[in-house]
């Protein structure tokens, strides 16, 4: 079986919907949840980065694992975002989550307060005990400080139910060495999915996915194929949208596009802020150049 098969390919690393008091918007959850799925994505990621998940409470966490579970359990992959720098903390939600029928768990690299390796690998090998569900290990340089490197993604490879690597690192000699250890790999930043299918890569832990889900996953697919010509093309066309929902801090630029679009994102809580009215008149003509506003309202 390829890891995209046991998995999906595009996984959307979903926004958390917020009502006018920065509330779970339950309903606005729902719609997404459905959207996505309707729209390319072979699974979701509920609270993860992209779903503000450093200002859910765990309650809210584990609500959305429960919400994504009924609109599309069965039907679609829900993972939860587990992961955090307390190891006893990522347990106990861990725990939760599986209990809540998630399909698996997603767990980052402790950041700030830098672990050893010996510790890097305590950690991963403890969320990984406390359920019998696949882990992603989430490797971000860029926002935790330290890298997990090749070597020790060879030894978490032997524990049974480490399953998948989301990487955010563009480094295509350490994600080969993750498809060369047995995980499936995931690429963690929108630009890396294609790169990551022609060495082998499993599919993408996305954020453009929400707008483009059905052209991010024909551009794997074709990928994967062996088609570089075209999924060179489709990801050429594709660059606007990445580069314009992460030109400030994410998910703002996302909240807003699906704002524009009708389905009801809400606003962010702090220390998150609603973009200006420039920053918005940006995120507008990209969807305007992408066709978007049309495609979603017609």
């Amino acid at each position: 079986m390829a890891p995209s098969d046991r998995f999906g390919a595009i996984l959307t690393a979903m926004a958390t919907p917020f009502d006018a008091d920065l509330e779970l918007n339950e309903e606005a959850t729902r719609r997404l949840i459905r959207h996505l799925v309707d729209h390319g994505s072979d699974g979701i990621v509920v609270a993860g980065t992209t779903g503000e998940s450093a200002t859910l409470t765990d309650a809210e966490k584990l609500r959305l694992v429960e919400i994504a579970v009924e609109e599309v359990g069965g039907t679609a992959t829900v993972i939860a975002g587990t992961g955090s720098n307390d190891t006893a903390h990522s347990v106990h939600l861990t725990r939760e989550a599986t209990a809540r029928g998630a399909d698996a768990v997603l767990v980052v690299t402790p950041y700030y307060n830098k672990p050893s390796r010996r510790g890097l690998k305590a950690h991963f090998e403890a969320v990984a005990a406390a359920t019998s569900k696949p882990v992603f290990v989430y490797n971000i340089p860029a926002r935790c400080v330290i890298n997990i490197e090749p070597d020790l993604f060879a030894e978490l490879a032997e524990v049974e139910n480490i399953a998948a690597v989301k990487q955010a690192n563009a480094d295509l000699g350490e994600a080969r060495a993750i498809v060369d250890a047995g995980l499936a790999l995931y690429a963690g930043d929108d630009n890396l999915v294609r790169p990551f299918a022609e060495i082998g890569g499993a599919g993408g832990i996305c954020v453009s996915s929400h707008l483009v889900g059905e052209r991010m996953k024909e551009m794997f697919e074709t990928a994967a194929a062996g088609d570089d010509e075209r999924a060179r093309a489709i990801d050429d066309e594709l660059h606007d949208v990445y580069e314009t929902l992460f030109f400030t801090s994410s998910p703002g630029p996302l909240k807003a596009a699906l704002n524009m679009l009708g389905l009801d994102a809400g606003g962010l809580r702090l220390p998150m802020v609603e973009l200006t009215d420039d920053e918005a008149s940006r995120v507008s003509a990209m969807l305007d150049r992408q066709g978007l506003a049309v495609a979603f309202r017609g």
